[in-house]
């Protein structure tokens, strides 16, 4: 496993849920982080997983990193290199023509790989584009990523294939008990508890979920994450009204989701938001804004979608959740848990994986 970074996200919680399970089933694996690692390499070293870096610096190209990538690669030879996010992508493939690995996979997280806010996709899909030879195939995570690259021609629809993120369903599930212990906790009682969880960042749009939030005129709002933007959002947070509760990065994710009573995502771009199907298994009732593969989570009973980036249109779905009746509530919390066990439960998605490893293991020779 190439990836970008090891940090709290949703790629990266891909990346180490399925290196552990891909370990448990008995696959050697590695894990190799163009940037220092800061969250999960202690316990991918726990299960057997060795974990290293090529000790890179965010927005500093860094060749060096190449070439302790293309050491490593003649050192642990591995028979797949399956790689993450946009800057482990290229970098795999690169590799590739110094130290031959008989199937490199790319994997596109997001529906649209920007750097930052208004950033065009341009520059990086022609860098796809041209190196797209040098990958066996190309995996998006949501046929929502996977059709938008297609149609800027980023990737050819002959190496194309939709493989989701997985959540352990064992894990994130309805807990009664959980439920009460945390509440008490936080120290909310019986007003309706709004979840958002994600970094703190642009692409999340927070600012649109506060603003939606302080139009509902009752409720909580509580807000799991860290990230650059949190002072602004604090004071946001405090002209709009309401109470919201900054919780920082919480460890605890499963108990948390259990707290709540409702989950939102205002985000602009995602790929298959983690978060969302985090909630969806725990059997949280979702409003989400249409982004990236939230519709192929959300049918038509498992939650509410929206636009992006309209406080009006979030805050009316918010409503129209926190005022359902209680059976209401719990025919959405089943569907949405019957949707993510069915189809993105992390041992379907893992088998996914290894189905896709072993067949282009076997055509291996026709990668170019």
């Amino acid at each position: 496993m190439l990836t970008t970074n090891l940090a709290q996200g949703g790629a990266e919680a891909q990346v180490f849920r399925l290196s552990l399970e891909l370990r448990r089933r008995g696959w050697e694996v590695a894990v190799v982080s163009l940037l220092p690692p800061t969250s999960y390499a202690g316990a991918l070293e726990d299960a057997g997983v060795r974990v290293f870096s090529l000790g890179m610096r965010p927005g500093k190209p860094d060749p060096r990193g190449f070439f302790r990538l293309a050491a490593l690669l003649k050192r642990l030879r591995p028979q797949v290199l399956h790689s993450h996010m946009f800057h482990a992508n290229l970098l795999a493939r690169l590799a590739r023509l110094v130290c031959p690995v008989p199937v490199v996979i790319s994997t596109l997280h997001s529906a649209a790989e920007s750097a930052r806010e208004a950033a065009s996709t341009r520059a990086r899909d022609r860098l796809y584009r041209l190196t797209d030879p040098m990958a066996n195939a190309v995996v998006a995570v949501s046929r929502a990523a996977a059709e938008r690259h297609a149609l800027c021609g980023a990737v050819r629809r002959a190496k194309l294939r939709v493989i989701p993120n997985g959540v352990d369903t064992a894990v994130f599930r309805p807990d009664p008990e959980r439920r009460a212990r945390v509440r008490r906790e936080l120290g909310f009682d019986s007003e309706f508890l709004w979840l958002a969880a994600g970094r703190l960042m642009w692409k999340k749009d927070y600012a649109t979920l506060l603003r939606a939030f302080g139009q509902l005129g009752g409720g909580a709002l509580a807000i799991a994450g860290a990230g650059p933007l949190e002072d602004g959002l604090k004071r946001l947070a405090t002209e709009c009204g309401g109470l919201v509760r900054f919780l920082g990065q919480v460890d605890d994710v499963p108990a948390l989701m259990n707290a709540a009573d409702g989950f939102v995502l205002s985000s602009l771009v995602e790929g298959l938001p983690v978060a969302l199907l985090e909630a969806a298994a725990s059997g949280l009732p979702p409003v989400a804004t249409e982004v990236g593969g939230v519709r192929e989570i959300l049918g038509e009973e498992a939650g509410l979608v929206v636009p992006p980036g309209d406080p009006a249109a979030l805050a009316a779905a918010m409503r129209r959740v926190s005022a359902l009746p209680v059976e209401g509530r719990e025919r959405m919390s089943r569907a949405a848990r019957a949707v993510a066990v069915a189809r993105f439960d992390l041992s379907v998605v893992v088998s996914q994986w290894e189905a896709a490893y072993r067949e282009l293991l076997e055509n291996a020779s026709q990668w170019m």
